[in-house]
């Protein structure tokens, strides 16, 4: 089926239409990042860099670490960027752009998102790597897609809601899992957690400025929380548009955070670029080995 020009827009130059990059720039395996200046300093510890792309929020580069190409790619904040990031990611891995066509044979990329979080447990310190092995989608995104129950974990929402008491005006959460692969490779040197990924920075993440919150009671019941041996660990905004859109495109993605707040004990670490860029190189060392 030959996919409408509406419907997959390209450039003039060959390009995908938001993340301006074309098939033969992507490799296998893709690094997102929130901040499009965070891209230079990912790149920074990369070779054989072969272009710099930047379009609004999405600055891109390709290069190689231990002799491997990896794209590295930001993606601004929150599930709606991270929308288009994921469906043109996968146009340009498996859409073949002279034919509209998707391709015979499925190419998978290996995506990982580096970013920041702010932790809700009392035992997380600042400075630990959270690898969000589930996220909890708040934002609503994957409900737009068709099969979504197929790729998450229904019980799990179900038992969710009903702890927290779920307010019925919010859209339904959406329980999914990161990459297996991906999980084994960080388990031992991250936390592995269930990650909220939310709309937002403020009341949907529980603070309170100046506007009380739908849920009053929201961070405490989040943190006590249990499912088998699952509990909330951090709060975010991509994750979970990253690992469920992966799902239903057949790619292996998942996301690792830097701690720089802690919910629980109303701490957080404003100087965190250090820890960031020890993240950044840990994560290309197990992307590679």
């Amino acid at each position: 089926m030959r996919i409408p020009e509406s419907e997959l827009i390209i450039n003039d130059d060959g390009s995908v239409f938001h993340i301006h990059l074309r098939p033969e720039e992507l490799a296998d395996t893709v690094i997102l990042v929130g901040d499009p200046g965070r891209v230079d300093m990912v790149a920074g510890f990369l070779s054989d860099i072969e272009f710099r792309h930047a379009s609004r929020e999405f600055v891109s580069t390709t290069g190689k670490y231990n002799g491997k190409r990896i794209t590295v790619l930001s993606t601004g904040i929150g599930t709606d960027n991270i929308d288009i990031v994921m469906t043109e990611l996968d146009a340009l891995a498996n859409i073949d752009f002279n034919t509209r066509e998707v391709r015979p044979e499925h190419r998978t990329l290996t995506i990982l998102r580096i970013g920041t979080t702010g932790a809700v447990q009392p035992d997380i310190p600042l400075g630990s790597f959270i690898f969000s092995e589930i996220s909890a989608g708040a934002d609503g995104l994957l409900n737009w897609y068709a099969d979504r129950d197929r790729y998450c974990d229904t019980e799990m929402e179900e038992a969710f809601k009903k702890h927290v008491h779920w307010d019925r005006h919010l859209p339904d959460p959406y329980f999914v899992h990161a990459g297996k692969k991906l999980h084994e490779r960080f388990k031992d040197c991250t936390v592995s957690g269930v990650t909220i990924s939310a709309s937002g920075f403020y009341g949907p993440q529980g603070r309170v400025i100046r506007i009380p919150l739908a849920m009053e009671n929201m961070i405490e019941d989040f943190e006590s929380f249990r499912y088998g041996r699952y509990r909330i660990t951090n709060f975010e905004m991509e994750s979970s548009a990253v690992a469920g859109l992966a799902l239903h495109l057949g790619h292996e993605a998942g996301t690792v955070c830097c701690a720089i707040a802690n919910r629980h004990i109303q701490s957080s670490n404003p100087d965190y670029k250090p820890q960031v860029r020890a993240l950044v190189e840990l994560a290309l060392k197990k992307l590679t080995e």
